[in-house]
């Protein structure tokens, strides 16, 4: 354990985290997503893990050590519902609500058609999966900037 670090992360992922640079991407996906294939070809090539939380716990986690880039561009891309693309299931507005949180504003998810967002996962710094069982659980995040200190 570490004083200040959300106990969801693990090392690899903070390791994951850390090495990447403004304007990476990372995929949270959920338990149906083909992770493992998908990770192979990601930037570090491996899948990561934050196993037995929901897709809105892991996210959370995530954006407690992880700037978004909002301020230039929508940073939380979000898988689509085949045929329903406007349509946000619970587990989505889950997420926005943590976004909103963390962000203290109202970004709103950016919507990604589901074979889109795998050959984006695929071009991703990293993909972690999560626990989450829902369909639709799986999100693209990109990576912004912590401004120098005045």
């Amino acid at each position: 354990m570490l004083k200040n670090i959300d106990p969801a992360l693990n090392a690899d992922v903070l390791h994951a985290l850390r090495a990447m640079g403004h304007g990476d991407t990372l995929a949270i996906v959920d338990t149906n997503f083909p992770a493992d294939a998908v990770a192979r070809k990601s930037v570090i090539g491996k899948l990561l893990r934050i196993d037995n939380v929901s897709a809105a716990r892991a996210m959370e986690a995530v954006l407690s050590v992880l700037p978004l880039d909002t301020p230039l561009q929508p940073s939380v891309g979000r898988m689509e519902v085949m045929g329903a693309p406007d349509e946000l299931p619970v587990v989505q507005r889950e997420v926005q609500a943590v976004v909103d949180r963390a962000e203290g504003k109202s970004p709103p998810l950016y919507g990604i058609e589901r074979f889109a967002f795998y050959e984006e996962a695929k071009r991703a710094y990293c993909v972690i999966v999560t626990g989450e069982t829902r369909f639709y659980g799986c999100f693209l995040l990109t990576k912004g900037v912590i401004p120098p200190a005045a």
